[in-house]
């Protein structure tokens, strides 16, 4: 509707012994993700929201990413942990911090 999208190429994913482990979290709809997350379990979220295409180019130096019709973009990382009642953003704000706590969800 907006003509805005999320790039597929990259993923959330598990924290574990290694910080990039199973399993792969996509960040958007009719993916072919599968399991059910379980009280203990460390993840990663980490869209990257765009006005265009959900297309995206790596540059030559191996890093910068941007999407194949150069629209803007945006990036945000949050880490979250199971909890028996829920999940808690391990990268959440503080009482002290601008803007103050991100919610429990």
């Amino acid at each position: 509707e907006n003509n805005c999208s999320v790039v597929r190429t990259y993923c959330g994913h598990g924290c574990g012994e290694l910080f990039h482990c199973q399993p792969n979290i996509p960040h958007y709809a009719r993916n072919k993700a599968v399991g059910i997350a379980k009280p203990g379990q460390v993840f990663t979220i980490e869209p990257m929201l765009n006005a265009g295409t959900y297309k995206d180019v790596t540059w030559p130096d191996n890093w910068t990413s941007t999407t194949q019709d150069g629209k803007p973009s945006a990036q945000f990382e949050h880490m979250l942990l199971v909890t028996e009642d829920g999940c808690e953003v391990l990268t959440a704000r503080t009482e002290t911090s601008p803007g103050g706590p991100v919610p429990r969800v």
